[in-house]
């Protein structure tokens, strides 16, 4: 019987392994589960299933199955161990494990986005929509009574925007409250061009 690839079957086969390295390293494991959900397919993609690789980190591989420029592992969990180190010992992105903590989902997927690991102009809201379809952050660590109090004047919530037709970035700047230097950094973008149905965070 061919295995069958769904999220909620990816969600119950790898939220243990997402849990740990959050615990170790502080990434939310909402985030971890929710990017390798996005970039595996759910663990169907062919660098998936011949590399276990689910994150599609590049480098070397050893598999005469498929040609490809993504990095081999020998297992799944080596995967997700190595995500963990690729955004520590990158200058964009293992500033987060210090600044945020493993609730700040939200905070975490703009800071990943920032630092250039997706090119995609819509990749933070479709993780961000993962995260909320199948409530990852519930498998998230939550502050301690005390540190909730320093914490209640963060947005909670992430709002997003769907690009219309004629929406430029100075006006939905403009007409949210914000600059159009924070809609690209929010959304990793290098630049101004939108695309209609795009999704932007706020």
């Amino acid at each position: 019987m061919a295995q069958e690839y769904t999220a909620q079957r990816y969600i119950e086969q790898y939220k243990d392994a997402a849990v740990h390295y959050m615990e170790e390293y502080g990434c939310p494991a909402s985030i971890i589960l929710a990017i390798a959900m996005h970039e595996s397919a759910h663990g169907s993609s062919r660098v998936a299933r011949y590399l276990n690789n689910h994150f599609g980190i590049k480098g070397p591989n050893t598999s005469k199955e498929i040609r490809s420029a993504y990095k081999g592992y020998a297992s799944v969990e080596e995967s997700y161990a190595d995500f963990i180190e690729f955004l520590k010992r990158r200058k964009g992105s293992r500033e987060l494990f210090e600044r945020y903590q493993p609730h700040e989902y939200q905070k975490w997927v703009q800071g990943i986005a920032r630092s250039g690991y997706a090119h995609s102009p819509s990749w933070s809201a479709k993780v961000i929509g993962i995260i909320r379809e199948y409530n990852l952050d519930d498998l998230d660590s939550q502050p301690a009574a005390g540190e909730v109090a320093a914490s209640l004047d963060e947005p909670v919530e992430t709002e997003t925007y769907t690009v219309k037709q004629g929406d430029t970035l100075y006006d939905i700047a403009r007409k949210y409250g914000t600059t159009v230097k924070d809609l690209q950094r929010n959304n990793g973008l290098t630049h101004s061009r939108l695309h209609i149905g795009q999704q932007l965070i706020l």
